[in-house]
C-alpha cells in the first residue's frame, strides 16, 4: 500500500516565505504488519505552534515532521481494537501508520456522532487540556478573579477565556485583528483588544482592567509578557504555556528584568508542558467534552483540505491566519 508523509528537507529557516522549501512530500510502500498490530489511516492532522521550536531543537534532515492526528483503524490483528474505531495518535505528518495500540488514545465512548472528531485535536484535545491544566492547576483561578490571556483567538487561548468564564472570572484577551477581537467578544470575553492597533499596550492593559490581573495565561512571551507582568496584582499567578513571538527569532530577544515586579508583588510564574500532566488527561477530556455538549464551551476550526497542503496550513497558522484550531482534513 502506498502512503504519504512529509519529511524535513532542511531544518526550517527563519523566513516564513522559505518554509515551503523545507518539506519534502514522500510516497513509500507500507511494510507488512504483524500479530497484535493495527493499520490506521489519518483522518485529521493537527498543526500547532509547538512544532516550530521542537522541530528546530529536536529534528534533523529526513525526519518525518512531528504532529498528532485523529486516525481510523482500517485493519486490526489486535482483539482490543475494532476496525472503524477512531483514536488520537502522535505519529507525525503521515497518511497511514502501524501501531501496537500502546501509543493510542481512544475517543471517549460518550463522543456523539454529530460532534466533529477533529475536536479531539483542539477544544477536547491537547489545546483544550493545555488551557485546563494552565488555569486549574497552574494559575489555580478562583471565582471573581481577573484572567488575562494573549493569542486569545487561537486554539488554546479561546478555550482559556471560556473556561475562565465558566469558573466565574472576568476575562481579558488580546488578538491580532479586529475580526478576532469580535470573535472573542462573541464567545464571552469581557474585554478584548487588537494589540496591533492600540497606541499603547501598557495603556490597553490598564484600561481593560484598572485593578490589574490575578492570573495571566501567556502564549506569546516577548514584549507582551514583559509589559503584562507589571499589571499583575499582589500574589498573581502566571502560567507560561508558549512564546510564539520568539519561535522564529534567529537572534534571541533581549528581555527585560522581571525580578522587581516578581518580588514586590510576590508573583508565581510556572512554565509547563501539558504532556507532563497526563494524569489529568481523563478528567480534563471528560470535563471539556461535557462543557462542549452543554453549549458552555464554543469552538471554531480552520480546516484545510488535503494532505499535500500540510505545509501551507502550518505556515498560515504561524502567521496567525487561523481563527481557533487549525487542522488538515486528509
Amino acid at each position: 500500500m502506498p502512503i504519504g508523509l512529509f519529511k524535513l528537507r532542511v531544518v526550517p529557516v527563519a523566513f516564513f516565505d522559505l518554509w515551503n522549501l523545507c518539506f519534502t512530500a514522500v510516497t513509500q510502500e507500507f511494510a507488512l504488519f504483524f500479530v497484535a498490530e493495527l493499520l490506521l489511516e489519518s483522518v485529521f492532522l493537527s498543526v500547532d505552534p509547538y512544532m516550530r521550536p521542537y522541530s528546530k531543537r529536536d529534528m534533523k534532515e529526513g525526519d518525518v515532521m512531528i504532529g498528532t492526528q485523529v486516525a481510523r483503524i482500517v485493519e486490526s490483528k489486535n482483539p482490543a481494537f475494532a476496525v472503524g474505531t477512531f483514536v488520537v495518535a502522535n505519529r507525525g505528518w503521515r497518511t497511514h501508520f502501524i501501531s501496537d495500540g500502546k501509543d493510542l488514545n481512544l475517543l471517549p465512548a460518550s463522543w456523539p456522532e454529530s460532534l466533529p472528531k477533529s475536536l479531539a485535536l483542539g477544544t477536547v484535545g491537547m489545546p483544550g487540556l493545555t488551557a485546563y491544566v494552565g488555569l486549574f492547576e497552574i494559575c489555580k483561578m478562583k471565582p471573581g478573579e481577573t484572567v488575562l490571556v494573549n493569542a486569545a483567538a487561537g486554539a488554546v487561548g479561546s478555550v482559556v477565556g471560556q473556561l475562565a468564564k465558566i469558573g466565574g472570572c472576568k476575562v481579558v484577551g488580546c488578538a491580532g485583528s479586529d475580526s478576532k477581537v469580535a470573535y472573542l467578544k462573541n464567545i464571552g470575553f469581557d474585554e478584548a483588544f487588537n494589540y496591533k492597533t492600540v497606541a499603547s499596550l501598557d495603556e490597553a492593559l490598564r484600561k481593560a482592567s484598572p485593578d490589574g490581573y490575578d492570573c495571566f495565561f501567556d502564549n506569546v512571551g516577548g514584549e507582551f509578557a514583559s509589559i503584562a507582568i507589571n499589571h499583575m496584582k499582589k500574589f498573581g499567578r502566571i502560567a507560561v504555556c508558549g512564546a510564539i513571538s520568539q519561535y522564529n527569532d534567529s537572534v534571541p530577544q533581549k528581555g527585560p528584568y522581571i525580578q522587581i515586579p516578581m518580588i514586590f508583588n510576590e508573583l508565581s510564574m510556572k512554565g509547563f508542558i501539558v504532556s507532563s500532566w497526563h494524569n489529568h488527561r481523563e478528567e480534563g477530556v471528560k470535563a471539556l467534552l461535557k462543557w462542549v455538549l452543554e453549549g458552555k464551551l464554543k469552538y471554531h476550526e480552520q480546516v484545510t483540505e488535503r494532505f499535500e497542503n500540510m505545509p501551507a496550513a502550518f505556515i498560515g497558522m504561524l502567521k496567525g491566519e487561523n481563527l481557533g484550531k487549525a487542522v488538515v482534513k486528509v
